[in-house]
């Protein structure tokens, strides 16, 4: 029995300032690795963009200094600086030292926000070692400097500047007490600035690296309507001409683009007050009803649909590519993240200006409407031949148990989440994987080679491939409109290729997959990839080596090393498969996630479709970066 201690007032821990924010900073920014070092970038310009949306800004520029710091500056109105009536300590101070401070809860300043948990610049604040503030407001310039949220020095005027001349600069050194990466990432804050622009028409955002002297402005007169062309680039529109409507009903401003293409992907990108809301949420839903019903309301009033006849919603969206961007002065996210908007009356604020403006649209160009619903009748009568296809092999496995593949060797436990499913390429590593695996948990479903590019092919022919119908049932959640998470039969998915070119080329093939079929298991955090080891090497015992790099660092000074080359999952033994690659407390296993649904899309297209020209440049640009066995 545990020791009884006394557990008084004393024990209850109380952290003051921005300590929690340096204690917890995941709860805060989402973690300490890379993607929580952009974050801090993102309150900042979110912060900037705020004042653009209120009208105030036209011009953000960022740049990544050569000395690992980072600055945001603005042309916005600057933060107040006169005394804080209640801390009475200048208004930008408190913005800085204090949660949940800010003039996003003060509807007067801010009628629409991104950032509302009113913590941006304070987080960031905590969270760097250093920052230097920098305010032009009232023809003077203001200047101020923290270190690590504590502010060293009062704030003090330092010039003038004329009355006109107006904003923010705040530059940042993150702390490397807290990240494990300090080094900013010009391509991930290219992205994300491009849609910031795309989102908001006229903003000038001006990215420069002084590392690598690369520079970049982003600017979108077309707003919404640029936007969509621009993700439409490496695609075959299948009409030139792009819907787009905007409006605004009681506080909800929404702005849509769309434009189908000849492709068999749905592509609908969402966003809140310029959040990208990567798990859609009641806007995205009420664009999606509105374009379902306006589909089959003029298809039977033209007679395109016979008798009883309708359109599912993936047979009026297939080839679509959206976006639809609301700015509303409350937004409710579900999740942390922002990920999904949960307020219930944007849903038929939407449905109901969308229908109107879908209609609309389709009596004034029938050329465009009968395209789309040529596109819609194929996709039904696709989605027919694939029913028929996926009913022919489901009669083939009721010999199998449970109806499962027969190439599925299952595990033996049903919690889900302790059990994982293993995708291994060839009957070879297949073999070895199952006499390797622990076969309580773990699950092995070995596939005939590379399987179908779905990114060429369509719904019908993908779903009629025996390996791809296969993997299907084995996960359990089905696809499209059916699919149900709660069907998901294993918490892990594993992708274990071999590691050289023909293995990388197979797990970008099932990464198509996945992101086209099954996007939501990449969302939730259930696809990994597994790292087999490129070497063993010999010294005294075995090491087992990932990287061209660790081989180099781990043989230095050694005298002809006993290196063996592992060119297949097939060569290894069960015993050093199990230990190097499927034991989970010695493998190393990498996590597939989607940074950015809009990139994602745009890179899949790209390498897996028929864009030649853009797939050579994409490849050129990228070479250096690679890391293949050839």
């Amino acid at each position: 029995m545990a020791e009884n201690k006394d557990y008084g007032a004393s024990n209850i821990k109380v952290l003051e300032g921005l300590e929690g924010v340096r204690k917890r900073p995941a709860m805060y920014i989402g973690g300490t690795d890379k993607h929580g070092l952009h974050h801090l970038v993102w309150e900042l310009v979110d912060n900037s963009v705020d004042e653009a949306l209120a009208g105030y800004c036209n011009n953000i520029n960022v740049k990544i200094h050569s000395d690992g710091s980072c600055s945001v500056e603005d042309d916005g109105r600057g933060i107040p600086v006169d005394m804080h009536p209640v801390y009475k300590m200048p208004a930008c101070q408190v913005a800085l030292t204090k949660l949940h401070a800010g003039g996003k809860f003060d509807k007067d300043s801010y009628k629409v926000s991104g950032g509302l948990h009113g913590v941006g610049m304070s987080c960031v604040n905590a969270l760097a070692v250093k920052m230097l503030l920098r305010i032009k407001k009232n023809g003077k310039i203001y200047e101020q400097e923290y270190f690590r949220g504590n502010p060293q020095n009062k704030l003090v005027v330092t010039g003038t500047c004329d009355k006109d001349d107006t904003g923010t600069m705040i530059r940042f050194y993150p702390d490397d007490e807290i990240f494990s990466t300090l080094i900013f990432d010009y391509k991930v804050m290219e992205t994300r600035f491009r849609e910031t622009c795309f989102l908001n028409a006229g903003l000038k955002i001006n990215l420069s690296d002084e590392n690598t002297g690369k520079k970049h402005e982003f600017c979108a007169e077309g707003g919404v309507q640029d936007f969509v062309q621009w993700l439409n680039r490496s695609k075959e529109p299948l009409h030139k001409k792009i819907f787009y409507f905007k409006k605004e009903i009681d506080d909800t401003e929404m702005e849509v683009g769309i434009q189908y293409n000849s492709s068999y992907q749905e592509n609908i990108f969402g966003f809140v007050n310029t959040i990208n809301t990567v798990e859609g949420g009641t806007h995205v839903s009420g664009l999606k009803t509105a374009l379902t019903r306006v589909i089959n309301d003029y298809a039977k009033k033209k007679n395109l649909l016979k008798g009883s006849e309708t359109f599912t919603g993936d047979d009026a969206r297939e080839g679509i590519c959206a976006v639809i961007s609301v700015k509303i002065g409350d937004p409710q996210f579900e999740g942390q993240t922002k990920g999904k908007l949960g307020n219930s009356e944007v849903k038929g604020q939407v449905d109901s200006a969308a229908t109107l403006a879908f209609t609309e649209f389709f009596e004034e160009n029938p050329t465009i409407a009968k395209a789309i619903i040529g596109k819609a009748l194929d996709s039904a009568k696709a989605r027919l031949a694939a029913k028929r296809a996926k009913d022919l092999v489901r009669r083939k496995n009721e010999f199998s148990i449970g109806g499962l593949p027969g190439k599925l060797a299952d595990c033996s436990s049903k919690k889900m989440e302790e059990c994982e499913l293993y995708l291994v390429e060839g009957d070879s590593a297949g073999g070895s994987a199952k006499m390797a695996r622990n076969r309580n948990t773990q699950a092995i479903l070995a596939l005939k080679g590379k399987i179908l590019n779905v990114e060429k092919a369509s719904p019908s022919r993908a779903l009629s491939s025996e390996e791809i119908t296969n993997m299907i049932t084995a996960i359990g959640t089905a696809v499209g409109e059916h699919f149900n998470q709660e069907k998901l039969r294993y918490d892990k998915i594993i992708i274990m290729t071999d590691a050289d070119v023909d293995g990388e080329h197979i797990k970008t093939l099932l990464l198509t997959f996945f992101f086209r079929f099954m996007p939501h298991l990449i969302e939730s955090g259930h696809v990994y990839a597994a790292m087999p080891p490129l070497y063993r090497v010999r010294k005294k015992k075995d090491h087992y080596v990932y990287s061209e790099e660790e081989l180099k660092i781990l043989t230095k000074g050694m005298e002809n090393p006993n290196v063996t080359r592992f060119k297949g999952l097939g060569e290894m033994s069960p015993d050093q498969l199990w230990e190097t690659t499927m034991d989970p407390k010695t493998r190393k296993v990498q996590r597939i996630c989607i940074e950015d649904a809009v990139e994602t899309d745009q890179v899949f297209s790209m390498l897996m479709g028929d864009d030649v020209a853009g797939r050579k440049a994409f490849i050129a640009e990228n070479a250096e970066e690679a890391d293949l066995d050839i």
